[in-house]
């Protein structure tokens, strides 16, 4: 599903080159559920954005369902996003001008769900997620755990071949985070591929394998 050779991403500076990533040569398979570990400034989150297709300033090879990522142009790196992959981020990105509804929409419309469709896959997230109180709510007013789970909601809701956490229980409380967990478990159980950054112990016990990462480099 996805092979990295040689991924490097670096900084120019007036000194040299500052490396974030380096020579990161990976691969994983379909139907995986891999944690990515280390310590702050490691280059996880670097590198589980260069996976969603999110950043595009880096070298080396990317492939990804065939696709050869590195080739491609920005334009359609986005459509492959928009066709694979669900992300939950660190620090949310919802859009702040849309209701809670309006943002777990967006996901669906970007793949051409039907209306009638969409309002259903939207209505059964809001009640999977205990946050049908929050639907027509903005993300200015909700609170961190909130957001979170909506963040959560809007990444799974279309059913993506691939999904990518940043830290994703890392807002909520612990009976909250272990539904979270439960369900990213469940989903890899029934074939989604599942890529994690954590500092959890007990999250990156539930999936396969580990790949620990310091100063830019897999060391383990």
């Amino acid at each position: 599903m996805i092979s990295l050779r040689n991924l490097e991403k670096f900084y120019e500076a007036g000194y040299g080159r500052t490396y974030v990533l380096r020579r990161i040569s990976l691969d994983v398979k379909e139907g995986e559920f891999l944690t990515f570990m280390g310590p702050s400034g490691a280059g996880k989150s670097t590198l589980l954005s260069i996976l969603g297709m999110l950043d595009a300033a880096w070298t080396g090879e990317f492939e990804f369902f065939g696709h050869a990522v590195h080739r491609m142009k920005p334009k359609d790196r986005v459509e492959l996003n928009k066709r694979y992959i669900g992300f939950v981020f660190q620090s949310y990105h919802l859009i702040d001008n849309l209701t809670v509804y309006e943002n777990l929409d967006i996901p669906l419309s970007y793949r051409n769900v039907k209306s009638a469709e969409r309002a259903a896959l939207v209505c059964d997230a809001l009640d999977r997620f205990h946050i049908v109180g929050k639907r027509d709510l903005y993300p200015s007013q909700l609170s961190g755990g909130q957001q979170q789970l909506v963040a959560v909601a809007r990444a799974v809701i279309a059913s993506p071949k691939l999904i990518l956490a940043d830290e994703p229980t890392g807002n909520l409380h612990s009976t909250q985070g272990k539904e979270i967990m439960d369900l990213f478990q469940k989903l890899n159980e029934e074939g989604t591929t599942i890529i994690q950054v954590t500092h959890s112990e007990a999250n990156a016990a539930r999936g396969h394998r580990t790949i620990q990462l310091a100063d830019g480099w897999i060391v383990s």
